[in-house]
């Protein structure tokens, strides 16, 4: 095989040294974030993780955490703040030595280290968080028998009072993007290597759904009400009625339930943070508890609709199936764009 088949391309070459400058870059912001909140903390609380520390509201969380019986967190206690960022720094010069090396197998090599390390990294920090959550001080003032305090991994968890948050921060996201490239050069270099006979503009058309689809998940599905077991966010009424219940669903997929259109209204207009970029689903009056985007379904109000919270407000699906209602109740139309003023 001529030598030359076996070199980079140049467009690989790029990658490579982009790929190497984010993960320099991501030592210098938070890898990862753990939100907290809950009614007694209406901004919330964040745990974020650098590669050689931690920052946030650190103080607050363990005095928090000492009532139920879970570890302080202190840097200096675990020795991945020392490694870390030696290991991240070898990779960063790991990308400009295949560079330097100019070799297929080098760029394999080293795209199969690094997804080798991201498995290894989140084992260890899945590991911690199991170890943080599950032993607890048998002498702690507060104890829940039978009860852990796990964070996610990634994604939402509900731990008794407070939802907890758990998803990359900046200097994680770099380190994915890292990666990407990684395995986008990689791509390139196979599609090479078989001389793969694919058009330019092709490549260049699903290339953004390919990063879409490594990146993103789907947060704007609604979450099913469980009727007389969940409570309204709002006002803290058990949620009985499948007619007007609502939720609220935040841009960082957390659901918040209502058992009046008028309550998650309220909910609303009071937490203007939570609110920002979220999605909102109402009840179909005449579904069986199932859930229609808010900003799609026809609504009736009037006095005579007798809501759970009186916001005496019904949703449809669609205009005909509320014709009848509307007349029965003596009540008028109205939109989602005036409610939700």
């Amino acid at each position: 095989m001529d030598t030359n088949e076996k070199k980079l391309g140049v467009i690989s070459k790029i990658l490579l040294f982009i790929a190497g400058s984010f993960l320099v870059i991501s030592l210098f912001y938070p890898i990862w974030r753990i939100e907290l909140d809950a009614p007694q903390y209406p901004e919330g609380l964040a745990l974020t993780i650098h590669a050689n520390k931690m920052g946030g509201q650190v103080d607050i969380i363990n005095g928090l955490n000492h009532y139920i019986g879970m570890k302080t967190l202190h840097a200096d206690e675990f020795v991945e703040f020392t490694v870390l960022p030696y290991i991240i720094s070898a990779y960063a010069f790991a990308c400009l030595l295949v560079v330097i090396i100019n070799q297929r197998k080098a760029l394999y090599a080293l795209l199969g280290a690094f997804i080798l390390f991201g498995i290894v990294a989140m084992v260890d920090f899945w590991r911690w968080e199991y170890n943080y959550g599950h032993n607890l001080d048998p002498n702690a003032a507060i104890i829940v028998p039978g009860m852990a305090y796990q964070p996610p991994l990634i994604g939402f968890k509900q731990l008794l009072n407070f939802g907890a948050y758990s998803i990359p921060d900046i200097g994680g996201w770099l380190f994915v993007a890292s990666g990407i490239l990684m395995s986008l050069a990689v791509f390139l270099e196979y599609k090479k290597h078989r001389k793969m006979k694919l058009n330019t503009n092709v490549n260049l058309a699903l290339l953004p759904f390919f990063l879409m689809g490594l990146t993103s998940c789907d947060v704007t599905k609604p979450e099913p009400i469980k009727l007389n077991s969940d409570h309204c966010d709002n006002c803290g009424m058990t949620i009985a009625n499948p007619k007007f219940a609502a939720e609220l669903f935040t841009k960082k997929g957390r659901a918040y339930k209502f058992d009046d259109i008028s309550c998650m209204i309220n909910y609303k207009a009071d937490n203007a943070e939570k609110a920002d970029g979220a999605s909102y689903y109402v009840a179909d009056f005449l579904g069986d508890n199932s859930l229609i985007a808010a900003e799609t379904a026809v609504y009736i109000m009037g006095e005579n609709v007798k809501s759970p919270m009186g916001g005496n407000i019904a949703a449809f699906s669609n205009k005909e199936s509320s014709q009848t209602y509307a007349i029965d109740f003596a009540a008028e139309y109205t939109s989602w764009s005036n409610i939700s003023k």
